[in-house]
């Protein structure tokens, strides 16, 4: 099993830097990198690609916060109506994507109003592309806080429980839970590990997610040419990707609350995928009536 690691901090001053704060700025540096690299290469408004990509970050930082409180800790809310305010705590991947969408839309609304269609989702395409090797990133922070705690397990790719930091955090994580006695015998204990959903996340983004878009692009730069712009291919792959996977892992989540037995995340999940396949269907029925001849009417 991989060995439990404290998550790294170092202070300077005043501040107390955390790796996982340091990582995230590094996953939306090379998220803004990105965007304005696709943007070149596609001969897209550069202005229009750092508006909206601002637009974007600051939308997700907001939803982040707003999604995960008041949604998974409606408790604090209730308690402490000003928890909303304090954007540096609680935060959901979900909640950025929701959140950057809307900074998106707002943007193209405000900024952009006269934008072609076609180009409004050449952009997000582009968005869509960076956001999968940014949230491989975070989720490397997420392995090292261990923020996604999930059942006890056996598994070779668990996080070990032999150190008695491990087993500390984990039986203050089952105590949150409210699922304390349900902990095994020390000896037994020390033979398992946890599921780290975070963990998981990372190698499933970084081994299958992120080379798959790498191959995507290249497939259709070959076929359409370098410089030629997606209009959804890229969110369409992330879609399929990733939230069947979110929504499978949600499963061995232990803290989490949940909602007629599903944690937000996998109604989130699950409605992405719904809407997915509604907004297939519906552009595979209008292409079919665009192609299909009219049929003359008879007296």
């Amino acid at each position: 099993m991989i060995p439990f690691v404290t998550q790294p901090s170092i202070r300077l001053g005043p501040v107390h830097l955390y790796a996982f704060g340091v990582i995230v700025a590094s996953a939306v540096m090379v998220g803004l990198g990105l965007v304005r690299r696709r943007v070149r290469r596609f001969r897209l408004d550069p202005a229009i690609g750092e508006g909206f990509a601002w637009y974007a970050l600051v939308g997700g930082f907001l939803g982040a916060h707003i999604f995960s409180v008041l949604l998974y800790f409606p408790e604090k809310v209730a308690q402490h109506p000003l928890v909303l305010l304090k954007l540096w705590e609680d935060i959901s991947s979900f909640g950025g994507m929701l959140g950057a969408l809307v900074g998106i839309g707002i943007y193209f609304w405000y900024k952009a109003p006269g934008l072609d269609p076609h180009l409004h989702r050449a952009y997000v395409d582009v968005a869509a592309y960076a956001f999968a090797f940014s949230l491989a990133i975070g989720r490397a922070a997420c392995s090292l806080a261990h923020d996604h705690p999930g059942t006890l397990t056996r598994f070779p790719l668990a996080v070990s429980l032999q150190s008695a930091s491990a087993r500390a955090y984990i039986a203050q994580v089952y105590s949150d839970a409210g699922r304390l006695a349900t902990l095994p015998p020390l000896g037994t204990l020390a033979s398992l590990g946890f599921h780290d959903l975070g963990w998981y996340e990372f190698l499933y983004l970084s081994v299958i997610v992120a080379p798959s878009m790498l191959l995507l692009d290249r497939w259709f730069a070959r076929r359409h040419g370098y410089g030629t712009p997606s209009t959804g291919l890229f969110l369409a792959a992330f879609v399929l990707l990733y939230m069947p996977a979110r929504f499978a892992l949600d499963f061995l989540r232990i803290v989490d609350v949940r909602y007629a037995g599903l944690t937000p995340g996998q109604w989130t999940a699950g409605a992405a995928l719904i809407g997915f396949a509604m907004t297939a269907m519906m552009r595979r029925t209008r292409s079919q009536r665009y192609r299909s001849p009219s049929v003359p009417s008879h007296p």
